[in-house]
């Protein structure tokens, strides 16, 4: 059966908060703060809880950017996540429990991006859902 994650797309003063993964897959690339959604959990709560656990960084969510069910998106097994945008409330970037390092890139200085997260920030950046 596929599992349900989540991805927080923050953005403050036109750059996109970014962790460095912990853990593999794609240990020590770039990727978007979230995780899986915990049995009883909403999506929303989950992302909340899963941005200020990688990042210290508190959103309040403003979208729903889209969801993203390719089988193929992550070599773990068949992986759907639900994606939102978020506005930065509060919180200094501070990598915690899966992350390594935790920062704001400007959308021109954006690295390589792990699993299909650089098409996810293409359709927040086109508008697309």
């Amino acid at each position: 059966m596929p599992r349900i994650t989540v991805d927080a797309v923050v953005i403050k003063n036109e750059a996109v908060l970014l962790v460095k993964r912990k853990n593999p897959p794609f240990k020590h690339a770039w990727a978007l703060p979230g995780g899986f959604v915990n049995y009883g959990e909403t999506t929303e709560a989950a992302v909340v809880r899963e941005l200020r656990e990688e990042t210290g960084v508190i959103m309040n969510i403003i979208r729903l950017v889209g969801v993203y069910s390719d089988p193929q998106r992550d070599p773990r097994g068949h992986t759907i996540s639900v994606v939102y945008q978020g506005d930065y409330l509060s919180g200094t970037p501070t990598a915690g429990d899966d992350a390594v390092e935790a920062k704001f890139f400007k959308w021109m200085q954006l690295p390589a991006l792990a699993f299909d997260h650089g098409q996810i920030l293409d359709d927040v950046m086109s508008g697309d859902e």
